[in-house]
């Protein structure tokens, strides 16, 4: 099968062609970012976001469609992200992919952002389920047990901030330009992680919540006392708030495998990790780690496909139409959609958590 996806969750306008399941390749995967039109904010900016996907969408679609070399015709189908997200920009890209699929007769898929990423994995490295998948992003972070399309329950989340919000407010109070989390990173790179010991909250209590609003205000509570802070002491404290994370994810995450065979026990454990926030180095690093430790098997997709792109959208539209014929044509775009909620993953398509 032959999928055109569009992906207008947030700051990112992408287009992309994937084929499969059986070759599962990525024809074209178009992308253009807003960093420019939101730096001066800060932050992303709703409206502004909205409009710069109109602006520039039906380009995108039409430099997908000629680099995968594909016809209107090739395709079996037109699937977007329907949610979660920032509502305006969701429209846009909802809306425009189901007038393309009326136009070429075909079916549509709206794909739940979320679904994106845990299945991203399956495209790059031919995972079989079940899973544990860590999604870290922007807006989430939630440790998953992935049991099939469509099937998943939530194990622990985030009770405040998403750890990549953490990492942006983190580079906004030390005044690091955006997008915060690349910048905390490239500083955390010239500092001393000893420095400064920052909190790693809720790791006295059992379970796999997380929180890090606590870890943000200590540092901020550390760069006031020390005001003006030099560049070495940003550094530093960069790299005590980005130690600290890699932290509490490594011990969350041997929490996470040990849980994982308790219910598993006939399959092999592994542990996916996506989202952007997963093409940060030390927290791959630290989750490989922690893996190994667990003599489970770590997998994360390549950067450039942990970030928003439109790729991992066809893809679960391809996964979805394995369960069964899909046209989403009645299905709304929605702010919130959490992926471990009933319909989450196969509205119009029928059988929860089927196995592909």
């Amino acid at each position: 099968m032959t999928v055109l996806g569009i992906e207008t969750s947030c700051d990112e306008t992408a287009a992309a062609i994937v084929r499969g399941p059986v070759q599962r390749e990525i024809l074209s995967n178009t992308i253009r970012s807003q960093i420019d039109e939101h730096t001066e904010f800060g932050g992303v900016v709703p409206e502004i976001a909205a409009r710069a996907h109109i602006e520039v969408l039906d380009r995108i679609v039409a430099e997908a469609m000629n680099d995968s070399g594909c016809s209107w015709d090739d395709l079996d189908a037109v699937a977007a992200t329907a949610g979660p997200g920032l509502i305006g920009g969701v429209i846009v890209g909802f809306m425009t992919a189901k007038a393309i699929a009326m136009a070429a007769d075909k079916p549509l898929i709206g794909v739940n952002h979320l679904e994106g990423h845990a299945l991203t994995a399956r495209l790059t490295d031919d995972l079989d389920f079940p899973f544990l998948l860590l999604l870290v992003s922007g807006g989430h972070s939630q440790f998953l047990m992935v049991r099939g399309v469509g099937d998943y329950e939530r194990l622990g989340t985030t009770i405040d901030d998403a750890i990549g919000e953490a990492f942006d407010k983190t580079a906004k109070l030390l005044g690091l330009p955006y997008p915060g989390g690349p910048h905390v990173e490239k500083m955390a790179a010239k500092g001393d992680v000893r420095r400064f010991r920052l909190p790693r909250p809720l790791l006295d209590r059992p379970g796999l919540d997380m929180s890090f609003a606590g870890l943000k205000t200590a540092l901020r509570t550390q760069a006031k006392k020390l005001e003006p802070v030099d560049d070495q002491t940003i550094a530093d404290l960069c790299a005590g708030f980005q130690r600290a994370v890699s932290d509490v994810l490594a011990t969350r995450t041997g929490t996470a495998l040990n849980l994982f065979r308790e219910r598993h026990p006939q399959s092999e454990p592994v542990i996916v990790v996506a989202g952007g926030v997963a093409a940060n180095q030390e927290i791959r690093n630290a989750l490989t780690h922690a893996a190994a430790e667990a003599g489970a098997r770590f997998v994360a997709p390549p950067m450039h496909l942990c970030t928003d792109n439109a790729a991992m959208i066809a893809w679960a539209g391809i996964e979805r139409m394995q369960l069964g014929p899909v046209n989403d044509m009645s299905l709304p775009p929605r702010p919130r959609w959490p992926l471990d909620s009933e319909n989450a993953g196969i509205l119009g398509a029928g059988k929860k958590g089927a196995k592909v």
